[in-house]
């Protein structure tokens, strides 16, 4: 049986990659699916990936996560049609096509950013689901972190890394909050996966020694996808982590810091 049949999921950052994975295994799990980013084009494309899986299954809404008007109106348009709802993937993120620069060079409007999309979209999300989770009595939020926020970013951008620790100690503190209503709140931290424009960036500009080496600092000897990672959403998710909350899981292949 799905693990989620009858159970309504709102995914943030669902154009493509990682959050467009999430859609659909959330989708293949018997879930409704009200998925948003600002990328339209796109989302059409994560409509049609659960249609392939579940027709039917799939709702979309441009939203910019760093509007809290936009956020609320998603979430209110998403109970209003469904009447509830049960899970939250905070999925939504990135570099905001920044690169690395020595910590000098980093201008306030950059940071800003950077954490707008990374940490203050979580909070709006989060703030707009937590009245009717707890008005329904439980349900479930994932945070999508980052092995950046648990140690240090790849490419060197402080906010980044900064953000994503930031999102890791807000799950924690939601944790703690809302678990007396019901509401499991818990934070997945993935290794380094190919699975958008950015990251394919990243990747080409290693060059090849550098991707060696990253792969050989993986433990299991292979980069990620973002079906790994969206499985361990689809757990969080469920009632088979009923009892896990506060917690993030590192999703990387068993990756060790060089050096």
């Amino acid at each position: 049986m799905p693990r989620l049949s009858g159970r309504v999921a709102i995914v943030t950052g669902a154009a493509h990659g990682i959050g467009r994975a999430i859609c659909v295994e959330l989708a293949r799990e018997g879930a409704a699916v009200w998925a948003c980013d600002v990328r339209a084009a796109e989302l059409e494309g994560t409509r049609a990936a659960i249609d392939a899986v579940r027709a039917g299954a799939g709702q979309t809404g441009v939203v910019d996560v760093r509007d809290a008007a936009a956020a609320n109106a998603f979430v209110s348009r998403a109970a209003a049609a469904a009447d509830h709802i049960d899970v939250l993937v905070n999925t939504a993120g990135g570099v905001a096509g920044q690169v690395m620069r020595p910590i000098e060079e980093v201008s306030d409007e950059d940071w800003r950013v950077i954490f707008a999309i990374n940490l203050d979209g979580a909070f709006h999300f989060t703030r707009a689901v937590a009245p009717l989770m707890k008005r329904r009595g439980g349900g479930a939020i994932v945070n999508i972190s980052s092995g950046a926020g648990r140690s240090y970013s790849l490419t060197g951008i402080q906010a980044y890394a900064s953000a994503k620790a930031g999102l890791i100690g807000f799950t924690r503190q939601t944790a703690r909050e809302l678990g007396q209503h019901g509401i499991r709140v818990n934070s997945i931290a993935p290794g380094f996966v190919r699975s958008n424009p950015a990251s394919e960036l990243q990747w080409q500009a290693m060059g090849e020694a550098g991707q060696r080496a990253l792969v050989d600092s993986i433990a299991l000897r292979r980069l990620g996808t973002p079906e790994d990672i969206a499985r361990a959403v689809a757990f969080f998710a469920s009632d088979d982590a009923s009892w896990i909350s506060g917690q993030t899981i590192s999703v990387d292949g068993g990756h060790w810091m060089l050096g």
